[in-house]
């Protein structure tokens, strides 16, 4: 038992560290609050400008969207084509196009439409400086030409901007005129107005076309923009504010839309949280030099009071007690789990391999008919040989015992392939040639898509990719992919599955498309989950492409399936590359 001048100067010390202590950890987290709370401001600002980014993006596309295809739809029109009837010289029509420029202009909200000859004379317009000062119009009608959508930026000044679509029209398969339809900027740029962030566009050579700040358009952006690293500054009114720049290109028209974010509210948040952070601190230094003082009273008054102690005591041992208890209690919970993650992995191996025995079923009448195709031939050639012994003609008889010889290996390759593809894989993964797995899965996959009319095309890297994975499992994923497309083609003349190996970035990627009907698009995001299927009753169950996507996992790899630009789905398989080392029978 220590005396009281013992405990009153462990105590003083006590304070002293718990001082020390307390200044360094309230240095911290107050470092902490003000870095955490200027990256969230930092963070909302940055969505805030990015959702800006995006909204105005898509107005921007919008707008040029409208009037991309109005130029190829008047070219396309009769009415439009009997305007180019004789030269520009004597051409009655002159007024008619007029016009009719002038009431597209006026029914569409185009800045102009105007009609040319294929020599560039003009027929007639609506109104507009673009078309008198012919700026830009040799490749707008060069494109035209080509039978190409012609489009292109115009400029004559900070105030007069436009965007131009061409077209060719065309009579009896000849270029008779072009049809040029002038879009302005101004609708845009009045809406941008209306933002209190700094909105414009650069084109390759950064020049801003267009802005919600009049004095910077046809400017060049260094003259405007000083670049601070992640941030720009602007000049204004004698100081340069500093910026926020969240950009997006927009690769068809080859520009990048820039929204600029003021950052005054991100030191705001700081400073707020760093003086709410010293007073939190401060409240809690008080309060813990209050509760020692108020302990060192306590152990003093209670030095001597044995009760308290044993009391204490008791409470350590059952606490401790009911540790043990609830340790107990979480070993036997893991223990319980790992039994059922067990199982689960058990029963996922159970399914993949009826997955694929349904798969060998579904394909049993066409693997049939490549098994009766060689038997019926080497009948055949049995029959024949037994005459030409009659009638001693032993080299004909050589050739065709030889040619036996190559359909039954030929049918002893197809047997060892279901063999291998049947039996349940191992769980080990290894180097596996990629060829090899394709050529293997074509070999099951083929004669059904043979049968339904389906040619299957390889190209790329296939015979020069080595991935990681197992050859069997492998196999099952492109025996899945393969007959999906098969099936989502039906009975579509010209069927066509391609299958394209490439390499990525740390990657070994295969893409299996078709030109089926595609996905639709509210069924893209559920394509792998389990027991979903955009197919009719009794035609599956949905297993297919969710047993690809597990085995693709467990390879480390991605799976992802997406519509292609012509047409039909697109099936995207990201493998891990492995070096050609010993290949793994796994």
């Amino acid at each position: 038992m220590h005396s009281r001048l013992q405990i009153e100067e462990r105590f003083r010390l006590a304070r002293t560290v718990l001082i020390t202590v307390w200044a360094v950890i309230a240095l911290a987290i107050v470092f902490y609050t003000v870095h955490t709370a200027g990256r969230n401001a930092e963070g909302d600002i940055l969505a805030e400008a990015g959702e800006t980014l995006s909204v105005q993006s898509e107005t921007l596309s919008g707008v040029l969207d409208k009037y991309r295809l109005m130029a190829p739809l008047l070219a396309r029109q009769s009415s439009v084509a009997s305007l180019f009837i004789l030269n520009a010289e004597d051409n009655p029509q002159s007024i008619a196009a007029k016009g009719m420029a002038g009431a597209l202009t006026g029914m569409s909200a185009a800045s102009d439409v105007a009609f040319f000859f294929p020599d560039g004379a003009l027929l007639g317009h609506a109104n507009g400086p673009f078309v008198e000062s012919r700026t830009g119009l040799e490749p707008l009608i060069s494109a035209a030409s080509q039978g190409r959508l012609g489009r292109a930026m115009l400029a004559l000044g900070p105030e007069q901007r436009a965007y131009a679509f061409s077209s060719g029209v065309r009579r009896n398969g000849k270029l008779v005129g072009i049809v040029v339809v002038y879009v302005d900027f101004f609708r845009i740029e009045a809406a941008w107005a209306l933002s209190n962030r700094p909105i414009y566009v650069t084109e390759e050579d950064d020049t801003i076309i267009l802005a919600n700040v009049p004095r910077w358009r046809m400017r060049e952006a260094d003259e405007i923009l000083q670049d601070r690293g992640d941030r720009v500054g602007v000049p204004s009114d004698g100081e340069v504010r500093s910026y926020l720049d969240m950009s997006r290109r927009l690769p068809v028209l080859g520009w990048t839309l820039h929204v600029l974010a003021d950052p005054a509210p991100i030191m705001s948040a700081r400073a707020s949280a760093g003086a709410i952070a010293t007073l939190a601190c401060l409240l809690v230094g008080l309060v813990a030099l209050i509760l020692m003082r108020r302990y060192e009273t306590t152990i003093l008054q209670a030095r001597s009071d044995k009760a308290t102690a044993l009391r204490l005591e008791r409470v350590v041992r059952d606490r401790t007690r009911a540790l043990s208890e609830s340790n107990q209690s979480l070993s036997r919970e893991v223990e319980t789990r790992r039994d059922a993650e067990t199982k689960l992995r058990a029963a996922q191996a159970e399914l993949i391999q009826a997955a694929k025995l349904a798969a060998l079923g579904q394909m049993s009448a066409a693997i049939s008919h490549e098994f009766n195709q060689p038997l019926a031939a080497i009948r055949s050639y049995a029959d024949n040989g037994q005459k030409f012994i009659d009638l001693g003609r032993a080299e004909v008889t050589r050739d065709n015992l030889g040619r036996i010889n190559g359909l039954v290996d030929r049918m002893a390759e197809l047997s060892r392939t279901l063999l291998s593809f049947a039996r349940k894989p191992g769980q080990a993964t290894g180097a596996v040639h990629l060829g090899t797995v394709i050529e293997e899965a074509l070999l099951l996959a083929r004669p059904r898509a043979r049968k339904a009319g389906v040619e299957i095309r390889l190209s790329g890297e296939i015979d020069t990719m080595t991935v990681s994975g197992g050859r069997v499992r492998l196999g099952q994923v492109f025996v899945n992919l393969v007959n999906n497309a098969v099936d989502a083609i039906g009975e579509r003349p010209g069927g066509v599955v391609e299958i394209v190996a490439k390499r990525g970035e740390n990657l070994a990627i295969v893409e299996v498309s078709d030109n089926g009907p595609g996905i639709p698009e509210q069924a893209l995001d559920h394509i792998f989950d389990p027991f979903f299927t955009t197919k009719a009753t009794g035609e599956g169950i949905g297993i297919g492409l969710s047993i690809v996507d597990n085995i693709v996992r467990d390879f480390g790899g991605k799976v992802s399936a997406h519509n292609g630009e012509n047409g039909g789905a697109v099936f995207r398989v990201e493998l891990l590359p492995a070096d050609a080392k010993a290949m793994a029978d796994v």
